[in-house]
């Protein structure tokens, strides 16, 4: 990842600068230090990409998981009209419809819950990330940067506790009512 490859050329700049007698400072090239932080906030935006990317995955897999109920929900309808010859039958084929609708939601309700769960751990890594990164490069020198983290952690917070909201409304839906006929 280029921004890690920066910011090891900056400890290595740290790491080799000659210090100040007595002081226990030492002596950096400015434009040397700038033009790192300006190649880091050029690539800056791919590890942003990456946010998105997961954001869109999200996205993805909670399309398939509604498109996957709603056929299962029509395969149940079509089968219960199928049966629907006789009382007996229909009786039977109630019970079955109602059994394969629950078993959807359950299935739909496990899908969301496994998404939030992958969604959240993305976001929980990149959040540690941009913490680690964060405490061990840039400390009083980068305020610029230091903020740019904080925003991208306050939106990685905001962006779990929207997983947990969706997770936990998932959680506690009621079953829905009869299937329409």
């Amino acid at each position: 990842m280029k921004v890690l490859e920066l910011l090891e050329e900056i400890e290595d700049l740290v790491d080799e600068a000659p210090g100040l007698p007595l002081t226990g400072k030492i002596m950096l090239d400015a434009e040397e230090v700038f033009q790192l932080v300006r190649e880091i906030r050029l690539a800056l935006p791919d590890d942003v990409q990456q946010a998105k990317w997961i954001r869109d995955e999200r996205d993805r897999i909670l399309a398939e998981a509604k498109a996957e109920y709603e056929r299962i929900i029509r395969e149940a309808k079509k089968q219960a009209d199928y049966l629907v010859e006789t009382d007996d039958i229909t009786l039977r084929a109630t019970k079955l419809a109602e059994q394969i609708r629950q078993d959807a939601e359950t299935h739909a309700k496990v899908m969301k819950m496994r998404t939030y769960d992958y969604v959240d751990k993305m976001l929980f890594d990149m959040q540690g990330k941009m913490d680690e990164l964060n405490m061990k490069y840039f400390g009083e020198m980068y305020s610029n940067l230091e903020k740019t983290f904080a925003d991208i952690n306050e939106i990685l917070v905001s962006n779990r506790e929207e997983m947990k909201i969706l997770a936990y409304k998932t959680q506690n839906e009621g079953p829905t009512q009869e299937i329409e006929e």
